[in-house]
């Protein structure tokens, strides 16, 4: 299996260097060269595995320059502090079912990538007798999960920015809380969509990127992409266990398109799924992009912080996979889009608009900050399970797309404890902490501030990055 990048400007190259490179060297996002595909035989005869033996075969047809007794050994590795099954379903009545994805070590859907992520870099790593410096942006979860998948290890080093003030007190508390030498939380005056600007220019200076030895673990890189599918595969083989074979609809809570990306491949790669549904909050760049076939990202200032801040996102970088696959493949065409967004704010895929729904099943809606304080006490009231915002735009998305004998199954995204404060406004419940969760949101933070400075960063990563 080779990779190639969205704007044919890199040599096909095995998963191991591509987990490496991050952002391809030509500014695009890595690809597989081919999409490998899963038959009727091959879902039934997985159906038996446990969730790491199951990641084994889905990502065995990608990683395949890693043996696969390797392979096996880290996927039993990442999923260990997991509890039970890993990925439990759950229903709460009306046709729709969660899919438990925030079982994991900071309680939040991006674990489940991260967590082999964690596994693979070291091993790559090892096996190249290298370091590297991971730079990369967080609106909630992606940098709690990474930083503690990566805590620690000896050949990495973590550099994520986060945008000052943008994420709730639980989120910064569980990264900032690390003191962990190859950690270094850098608080960047802006939104989001700053932080990520930031990343890609630097990664996209490829004599700095190489000097420094960046990479990075946000869904820039196709390695978290890749894992999120095994998810989908485990939820459809859970769900069609008692009935069988049978078409299911996905609802992804979305923000950066990385989540709702990997359902994309897995239905590519012929997972039965029926329709992928995108669930946005007020800064829904994408809805709008799915309903009329317009993108305009909006600016720092047009960027919403709202209840379900991991989805304050006005430019999502994956997005980029999906006009690739639209477009034919064609890299050409993807630069083109680009250079009309960096020139008129905007692309324009209109007449391809009604392709989205009827060949590859992409659907989308709005959920509003009311919206997610009346669902989250709906599903309350009638199931006493407590989701939290980011699902709740889910299950209010969902309900307008269930379709009677298809199930509908939600990701959920987050433990409902990250985000205290709408919970208590929504249903009046104080949450219960652990003892561990409560010493962690009292403990000191370890932080550095800085303005929206691409030099100032350049500096602080010369100063810090591993050697």
């Amino acid at each position: 299996m080779q990779f190639i990048s969205t704007r044919g400007g890199m040599q096909p190259q095995p998963f191991s260097e591509t987990l490496l490179e991050g952002l391809a060297p030509d500014g695009g996002l890595a690809v597989p060269a081919e999409m490998p595909t899963v038959d009727t035989e091959t879902l039934e005869r997985w159906r038996a595995l446990t969730y790491p033996q199951l990641a084994t075969e889905v990502l065995g047809l990608f990683a395949t320059d890693i043996p696969r007794e390797d392979l096996a050994r880290m996927t039993e590795a990442a999923y260990a502090p997991f509890p039970g099954d890993v990925v439990p379903l759950r229903s709460i009545g009306d046709g729709l079912t969660l899919v438990g994805l925030s079982e994991g070590p900071t309680l939040a859907f991006k674990d489940m990538a991260m967590q082999f992520l964690g596994q693979v870099l070291e091993y790559a790593l090892e096996r190249k007798g290298s370091v590297l410096n991971i730079l990369g942006a967080t609106s909630g979860d992606t940098g709690s999960a990474a930083e503690h998948a990566l805590r620690g290890k000896d050949r990495v080093s973590v550099f994520m920015l986060s945008p000052q003030g943008r994420m709730s007190a639980f989120q910064r508390a569980q990264m900032f809380s690390l003191d962990d030498d190859n950690v270094h939380n850098i608080a960047i005056e802006g939104v989001f969509d700053d932080c990520q600007n930031l990343v890609k220019r630097l990664a996209g200076d490829l004599d700095f990127k190489r000097a420094q030895n960046l990479g990075a673990v946000n869904s820039i890189n196709l390695a978290r992409i890749i894992a999120q599918i095994v998810y989908y595969f485990w939820a459809w083989l859970r769900a069609t266990d008692a009935e069988g074979p049978t078409e299911v609809s996905f609802t992804v809570p979305s923000g950066n398109f990385g989540n709702i990306c990997s359902g994309f491949f897995a239905k590519q790669m012929g997972l039965p799924i029926r329709r992928l549904v995108l669930a946005a909050n007020e800064n829904n760049v994408l809805d709008e992009f799915f309903r009329t076939g317009v993108y305009r990202p909006r600016n720092a200032a047009q960027t919403l912080a709202t209840s379900s801040p991991s989805m304050d996102i006005s430019k999502a970088s994956n997005l980029e996979r999906f006009i690739f696959e639209l477009v034919g493949r064609d890299p050409e065409r993807v630069v083109e889009a680009w250079r009309d967004l960096d020139e008129q704010g905007y692309f324009d895929f209109a007449g391809d608009q009604p392709r989205f729904a009827l060949e590859y099943g992409i659907v989308s809606g709005t959920s509003t900050h009311a919206d997610r304080l009346e669902t989250i006490r709906s599903v309350y009231a009638s199931t006493e399970e407590i989701i939290d915002p980011h699902t709740a735009d889910g299950v209010k998305v969902a309900r307008q797309y269930v379709e009677e004998g298809v199930p509908m199954l939600v990701l959920e995204t987050a433990k409902p404890h990250k985000f205290a404060e709408t919970i208590n406004e929504a249903i009046g419940v104080e949450l219960d902490y652990s003892k561990e969760l409560r010493e962690m949101l009292g403990a000191p933070q370890h932080v550095t501030e800085m303005a929206d400075d691409e030099h100032a960063l350049r500096a602080f990563i010369e100063a810090n990055a591993l050697r």
